[in-house]
């Protein structure tokens, strides 16, 4: 439990519309909560007797976490939460744990009140955004709140579940209600975006206290590599019966789904994994670890060291050719490091999501045809984003998630020519020959995750979404540049779904980044690679609403930093 005055990263940060989110630690800070409890449970909900002071400190103060939102000094917002049995709904039914998932690592959310003159979007996110990160960095598998009634409509599209009977009295009537805390912060970032979640479902506000309407209650729109937002059609998808992956009709959705993907990237064949991309990248290792001579990695950023260091780990015989994050290899540096390693494959990323490259491929299959040399590409973040075509390529990486604009948790393998199972020479879910030779599902497989692929997928049956993608994000460059701030990659050789910006010494990526969630936009910004170099990145994956990018160019022209020289160093 957070002890009162601990700083967290919302602890005392301004955001650039006005508001500030953080832990209440000082007592003016505890002396409104009192005031704000009074108002809300006394005056508007009859939950507590009146009295004349006009405060109402809860009965579990001394053991509560307050999250706080701040305008100009004045209190409009609060939630708190406890891990500390017994809860609230422990006395008031009886055995809660049997009400709930098994039982696993419990907090308890409370005391949602926001003043009646700004209830809006915006603070109700950042209060619960707070609230998401501190239970998850802490452990907590699940939450329970009593939903008011009235509200509960709101309590369940934000993933609350209600459980068990109404408790509490005519004037004042709640529903117990849980959430799983594990996907929270992906969720809110689905279910506030504009299409989901707005003000329309909240108490109006009584003005807009400053800001343009354009901005009010727009909520959180997922602008990360992943997980990213995730369409209606999909989750619903997801949330059906699991079936076994031994029933012939699954057998058959599983062929079709790998068909809808080879058709997607021109492959010949492709292997669907339970797992994340380093899984797929483990596997090309592995499949390279069969042959003879060496081999060429390429790297011009983070995930570029990433397949050096599979091949380290998986012990290949291999050179490297290195180019510095941000900077493009040219073909003739490419043909002069073939010659000179006299290497038998090459392996290299596609789209370089650290900076926001996008590697030349076609320059990649034309100097390894030349050559007569096997090549393999990591396609985790271009395949979705951009059209990409395999022909040519021995094999290549993917995943359900980030362009595809699924869940998480599924991989893939494409490969040109049929494949041997290893005879026993590798491990058995890292052996491509064994997954190719049992109808593509050679060990247990999620029914959910490959039905919410399989719906993802359909929106590839036009070339529009790529047509999207390119037009925003030229839109969104070109007006970032006009304003000062410096893009990693040059526009000549950008991944359209990836910005990657640097910022200036002396201007925190950390900050900026915090300050975008709390307008509403979900950014990354928090991997070490980003925070080392003081990089935020915009991505263009998943299901994100088109028509936010214009508030967020509003957002940046009113609060950016100082301008940044175009041109300026890293």
């Amino acid at each position: 439990m957070m002890e009162k005055g601990t700083k967290s990263r919302v602890n005392g940060s301004s955001s650039t519309s006005g508001l500030t989110f953080k832990v209440a630690s000082e007592s003016w800070e505890f002396e409104q909560i009192s005031r704000l409890n009074y108002e809300t449970f006394v005056d508007e909900i009859p939950q507590h007797e009146k009295n004349d002071d006009k405060t109402l400190v809860d009965r579990f103060h001394d053991e509560n976490t307050y999250f706080i939102c701040l305008k100009d000094g004045q209190l409009v917002g609060l939630v708190a939460s406890r891990d500390k049995r017994p809860f609230s709904l422990d006395q008031k039914l009886d055995n809660l744990d049997a009400c709930l998932p098994d039982a696993r690592a419990l907090c308890e959310f409370r005391l949602l009140a926001i003043d009646r003159g700004y209830r809006q979007g915006r603070i109700i996110q950042g209060l619960l955004t707070a609230l998401g990160r501190h239970s998850i960095e802490r452990g907590y598998e699940i939450a329970i709140i009593s939903g008011n009634v009235d509200q509960e409509k709101l309590y369940r599209r934000l993933g609350f579940v209600p459980f068990g009977p109404r408790v509490g009295t005519a004037e004042a009537m709640y529903q117990p209600m849980y959430r799983e805390l594990a996907t929270l912060l992906e969720d809110l970032g689905a279910l506030f975006a504009p299409a989901h979640l707005g003000e329309s479902d909240l108490p109006k506000p009584a003005s807009e206290n400053g800001r343009s309407k354009r901005h009010a209650g727009r909520g959180l729109v997922n602008l990360m590599p992943g997980p990213v937002g995730i369409a209606p059609e999909v989750r619903e998808a997801f949330i059906e019966p699991p079936v076994s992956h031994r029933a012939p009709a699954f057998v058959e959705d599983v062929k079709a789904t790998r068909e809808q993907l080879c058709r997607l990237v021109g492959a010949r064949n492709v292997a669907i994994l339970l797992g994340s991309g380093t899984l797929a990248n483990d596997v090309v290792a592995s499949q390279l670890s069969l042959r003879d001579g060496i081999g060429l990695v390429l790297s011009n950023g983070e995930f570029g060291d990433r397949l050096i260091d599979h091949a380290r780990r998986m012990g290949l015989s291999y050179r490297t050719l290195e180019a510095g994050w941000g900077e493009v290899f040219d073909s003739a540096s490419i043909v002069e490091a073939l010659d000179e390693s006299e290497a038998s494959w090459v392996w290299a990323v596609h789209c370089e999501t650290s900076t926001g490259v996008l590697n030349d491929m076609t320059a990649l299959k034309e100097a390894c045809d030349r050559k007569g040399v096997s090549l393999c590409m990591d396609c985790i973040s271009s395949i979705g984003t951009v059209p990409v075509d395999l022909a040519g390529v021995h094999m290549a990486s993917g995943v359900s998630g980030k362009g595809l604009g699924a869940y998480p948790g599924l991989s893939m393998v494409f490969f040109d020519d049929e494949v041997q199972p290893s005879a026993g020479r590798l491990p058995r879910y890292l052996d491509l020959g064994l997954h190719s030779a049992t109808d593509g599902v050679a060990f247990t497989m999620s029914s959910n995750l490959l039905y919410a692929l399989k719906a993802a997928l359909r929106r590839f049956d036009s070339a529009d979404v790529f047509v999207e993608i390119a037009e925003t994000s030229a839109r969104l460059r070109r007006s970032l540049l006009e304003m000062g701030f410096h893009i990693v990659a040059s526009d000549a050789h950008a991944a359209p779904a990836v910005i990657t910006v640097a910022l200036p010494p002396g201007v925190s990526s950390v900050d900026v980044g915090d300050d975008l969630e709390r307008a509403g936009y979900l950014l990354s910004y928090n991997s070490a690679y980003l925070r080392d170099r003081n990089w935020l990145q915009f991505c263009l994956m998943g299901d994100f609403p088109r028509d936010a990018v214009e508030p967020l160019l509003d957002f940046l022209r009113e609060f950016r930093p100082e301008p940044i020289a175009a041109n300026a160093s890293l």
